[in-house]
């Protein structure tokens, strides 16, 4: 059952609560901190979208298409829509010989508000450039390519590449492909449902892939690492706390948001995952629950504590920019031996 992760505090008193539930694994599974349901069935989200670039990586699309590390680290973004984003879509949607048409993501206003007001006051419409699945959708309609697959109706469950990504996913889980849950998600394409437990497992083995996949999986996921921690700026964007983690903590941490408050993150190089629902789907209960996760798991310095500490207890402000209270993380995560 979920439990209580943060509470709204207004005046000194509750008002709200948001409860969820966290897995804190290892790489062979083993679980080892959590609070609420460690198994908390929901949907992946764009937390997967890492996971769903690999077909595209060992199909040698880097190589073929002489993909960036900015590139690739796009293809695994919900990215913000903001000037820099439209200008590396529409860059790698010619490097890929495709259009803006290819794209059946759908038109999305950008998530960085900033950037849909500032299409708004153009008079221009929102595109599927836009959308912040546009990067995973260029990385599948490219493997239809690297294939020879046809890219009409890539994003149907029945579709080769999305079967592909299926077996993928099952794979980095460490699940028969059975055992996935099939979805359809914002963008079109499906989704996968499971355990929290499992997309903790799958960052865990992310972070340090050696020794559990073969040497080509191995090598294809260190690219996918390396560019998402090095160039976090493409993995988001501004104000987004995926990008806020893998800069101020030099790429120690890969981080990535899902929709309806799913959140995932991998602890470079320690064989570590970590996944948190938060059962609302609010999303603004994660910044302090994952921050206050991070601190009891010792896993930030003072000097990146100090970087972040806005996020840990947010305030609360009114319109006349007055404090009136705060998030708050409430959460004490149980070890398991």
């Amino acid at each position: 059952m979920s439990e209580v992760l943060v509470h709204v505090m207004r005046g000194g008193f509750i008002e709200s609560r948001h409860y969820g539930d966290l897995a804190v694994v290892d790489r062979a599974g083993k679980l080892l901190y959590s609070v609420g349901n460690s198994r908390h069935f929901t949907f992946w989200r764009s937390a997967a979208k890492p996971f769903q670039t690999i077909p595209f990586v060992e199909a040698g699309g880097i190589e073929r298409y002489h993909i960036s590390d900015e590139e690739l680290a796009f293809m695994t973004a919900s990215h913000g829509g903001e000037e820099r984003h439209v200008e590396i879509i529409r860059k790698l949607l010619h490097k890929l010989d495709l259009s803006e048409e290819n794209l059946d993501c759908g038109s999305s206003a950008p998530m960085y508000t900033k950037a849909a007001a500032h299409i708004l006051r153009s008079g221009d419409s929102y595109k599927a450039v836009h959308n912040p699945c546009s990067g995973k959708h260029s990385a599948m309609l490219a493997l239809t390519a690297l294939l020879e697959l046809p890219n009409e109706n890539y994003i149907l469950p029945n579709h080769p590449i999305q079967k592909k990504m299926l077996e993928t996913i099952a794979q980095s889980c460490d699940m028969p492909v059975e055992d996935v849950t099939v979805a359809i998600d914002g963008c079109g394409v499906p989704v996968f449902g499971m355990g929290i437990d499992k997309m903790a497992l799958a960052y865990a083995r992310f972070s340090k892939p050696e020794g559990l996949f073969s040497d080509e999986r191995s090598k294809s996921l260190r690219k996918i690492l390396y560019a998402m921690t090095n160039y976090p700026y493409y993995v988001a964007g501004t104000g987004r706390l995926d990008t806020a983690l893998m800069e101020v903590t030099k790429g120690k941490i890969v981080a990535k948001l899902g929709a309806e408050a799913v959140y995932c993150i991998g602890i470079v190089d320690e064989g570590i995952g970590i996944c948190l629902k938060i059962d609302d789907g609010g999303y603004r209960a994660i910044d302090p629950a994952i921050i206050e996760i991070l601190i009891q798991l010792n896993l930030l310095t003072n000097e990146e504590l100090e970087q972040l500490k806005d996020r840990w207890m947010p305030q609360l402000k009114n319109h006349r920019n007055e404090k009136i209270g705060e998030l708050k993380p409430v959460f004490k995560m149980i070890k398991h031996d």
